[in-house]
């Protein structure tokens, strides 16, 4: 193959990555909003259970760390400047709100639950219990334990409630939940990654 050829089939085979890339960026980003409308109310806190987090989990994991990313971080910032992507409300007011700790968290959460599926994924041998062991702890720091860390004493700060008062309003109630969607996207991403065309060269 001369030169020119090596060029040409290079450049192409970048933007059919760019495209899927886009594509996936794209849908995992619709799949966010649609996760965001389905919210149980707990009546006794401003924090409703929804699918968001299950979501997070499995655009990191599936997509990996850039494009994770960005499938995320593009709804937030299209809601930012007021389009109504979260629970059907837009605006900075949802980013300023009780759960913005959360919010602001959520494309990290994807960037680093990704960049350990990304490690996983990169070596060719065989799927084992151990590797999925390495990705269920990087789902339960990244995807659960991290946005407590910024969600809850957000939470307290806006509501003028106490920390342990926020504890019991924005963390303990969700902890089982979290823990089973960081069981079903541990078991789903070693299943759905080998089987999606590569993003990345």
């Amino acid at each position: 193959m001369s030169t020119s050829s090596q060029t040409t089939y290079a450049s192409t085979n970048h933007t059919v990555y760019a495209i899927r890339g886009i594509v996936f960026t794209a849908l995992f980003a619709a799949l966010f909003v649609a996760s965001s409308w389905l919210k149980i109310p707990l009546g006794f806190t401003t924090v409703p259970i929804t699918l968001q987090t299950l979501t997070i989990m499995l655009a990191g994991g599936l997509l990996g760390a850039f494009y994770g990313f960005w499938s995320i971080a593009v709804v937030i910032a299209l809601t930012a400047i007021g389009l109504p992507l979260f629970h059907g409300n837009g605006g900075l007011s949802v980013l300023t709100g009780a759960t913005a700790g959360y919010i602001w968290m959520y494309p990290f959460a994807a960037l680093l639950v990704g960049f350990v599926s990304d490690k996983l994924f990169r070596s060719e041998s065989t799927w084992t219990k151990g590797k999925t062991a390495i990705l269920f702890v990087s789902l339960m720091v990244f995807g659960v334990a991290l946005l407590y860390t910024t969600g809850v004493p957000w939470l307290a700060h806006v509501t003028k409630m106490s920390m342990s008062k926020a504890l019991v309003q924005g963390c303990y109630p969700f902890l089982f939940g979290d823990t089973v969607k960081a069981i079903v996207a541990a078991a789903l991403i070693p299943i759905l990654r080998p089987r999606l065309p590569k993003l990345r060269p």
